[in-house]
């Protein structure tokens, strides 16, 4: 098996990137953002950031550590139970459903150390329709494991107690209550411009990451790259400096053109410029750039040195 590393990509809220730094594929990804963090904060004399993460890359002792380094963040919130101000608006409407887009604020004042806190909670009822479309085949499928007509296989709705088996009620309740619900907590004291907090601009935020994963997702394929296998640090700093200078162009035209990487290559590589001497004269022959294309070439020119 070839060795593996971890790459930790610090982008700006668009997606352009940043910094780049590589660990050792034996470094679990909740471990390595800090140091990414501080050393953008010492290279930059950057007072304060905002650290945006989902809840799968922040563990509670990571959350933690970004607090106690004065860093402010907005995060994913992990929501294994109905939260309390949920519970708290359907006792009071009994025969209605919750609004979509509803978000539902939860404070949670300072303690520890750490600053004030606000959970925010939004309903979407495309996820919650979603969501109990899958519960819905999970329980039918563990009905039928209990009744014997298949397999037990690994679901998560099916009790095993001893030697008998049954479909836990209580967790497909408890399932069903939080389906389309999504949480997302900060210890913003205000935003960039200095204007109060709002659900609007912590999730707005926190949807940005979308950015972030398409600039990891960018293909080789795009850029007609092959994979290179490398084993010395410097060696593979050296292909991270590249992969991040053209991951750093790609975007930039992206911003610039509003076309994806993929189709501005495939578009502008039919096209060259050719320059022939004949006779001590230099003859610049060019096949004509289509409308599009030339619409997207002026764009680049004038977006100039945006970064």
């Amino acid at each position: 098996m070839e060795p593996q590393i971890t790459i930790g990509l610090l982008t700006d809220q668009a997606g352009f990137p940043l910094m780049l730094n590589a660990f050792e594929g034996n470094k679990a990804e909740t471990t390595t953002m800090l140091p990414v963090i501080q050393a953008f904060q010492a290279a930059h004399h950057l007072q304060d950031v905002t650290v945006v993460a989902d809840a799968g890359m922040v563990s509670m002792s990571n959350q933690k550590a970004i607090e106690a380094a004065g860093l402010s963040f907005i995060l994913g919130a992990r929501t294994p139970d109905v939260p309390y101000v949920v519970k708290e608006w359907r006792a009071a409407h009994p025969d209605q459903e919750i609004p979509d887009g509803h978000v539902f604020v939860q404070p949670w004042p300072a303690s520890d150390g750490r600053r004030d806190q606000v959970i925010y909670y939004r309903y979407r009822a495309d996820s919650a329709r979603r969501t109990l479309h899958g519960i819905d085949q999970q329980v039918a499928k563990a009905e039928r494991a209990v009744d014997g007509k298949m397999p037990v296989k690994r679901n998560r709705f099916v009790q095993l107690s001893g030697g008998s088996r049954s479909v836990n009620r209580t967790l497909e309740a408890k399932a069903r209550a939080l389906a389309g619900i999504k949480g997302y907590v900060t210890n913003l004291q205000a935003c960039p411009d200095g204007t109060p907090v709002t659900p609007d601009f912590v999730i707005g935020a926190y949807h940005r990451l979308f950015e972030i994963e398409k600039s990891f997702r960018m293909s080789k394929h795009d850029l007609q790259a092959r994979p290179i296998y490398h084993h010395k640090r410097e060696s593979i700093e050296a292909h991270l400096s590249v992969v991040f200078a053209a991951l750093a162009v790609g975007r930039h035209i992206e911003a610039a053109t509003g076309w994806s990487i993929k189709k501005f290559v495939r578009t502008a590589r039919r096209y060259r410029t050719i320059q022939i001497n004949a006779g001590g004269h230099t003859i610049t022959a060019a096949d004509p750039l289509p409308d599009d294309l030339h619409q997207a070439v002026r764009a680049l020119h004038a977006a100039g040195g945006a970064h």
